[in-house]
């Protein structure tokens, strides 16, 4: 499958602790959208509604060939999910600074989402991050630190 988004940030924002695939529940015309590469995870996440976990916030483009009426871009969408698995990061969820976020969009036969579980970072741990990455660049060019 093809990797057609992925949301750098929230790796930034979030130590991920584990990562979950999941189905997305979409219509047609969104379906050829996210093939096409027209899908936007920045700011979005996920929820639970009723029992059922929702990504919210994603932006699928209208897509220009489709004869229907436009979808909502940023409508929420429902994640596929077993029962199990759906109950045990929902549990997860209930801990403190626990997030569910979107890290990736596969496309192929189906649409799938790669969900991240991760703890929020805070200022300085993302100020850490940025020198590690720094040094790495540093090291890999061969100048001195």
């Amino acid at each position: 499958m093809k990797v057609v988004s992925q949301n750098r940030r929230a790796r930034f924002d979030f130590a991920i602790v584990e990562t979950v695939e999941a189905g997305l529940m979409l219509t047609g015309p969104e379906v050829k959208s996210c093939r096409s590469g027209h899908i936007n995870l920045a700011g979005s996440y996920v929820s639970f509604l009723g029992g059922k976990p929702v990504l919210k916030n994603a932006k699928i483009a209208h897509y220009a060939f489709s004869r229907r009426e436009g979808h909502e871009e940023s409508r929420d969408r429902i994640l596929l999910l077993q029962q199990s698995e759906s109950d045990r990061l929902q549990r997860s969820l209930e801990e403190k600074g626990m997030s569910l976020v979107p890290l990736e969009v596969h496309a192929g036969r189906y649409v799938k989402v790669l969900l991240g579980l991760g703890r929020g970072r805070k200022r300085v741990d993302k100020r850490q991050k940025i020198k590690e990455r720094e040094m790495g660049r540093k090291l890999r060019e061969g100048r001195e630190i």
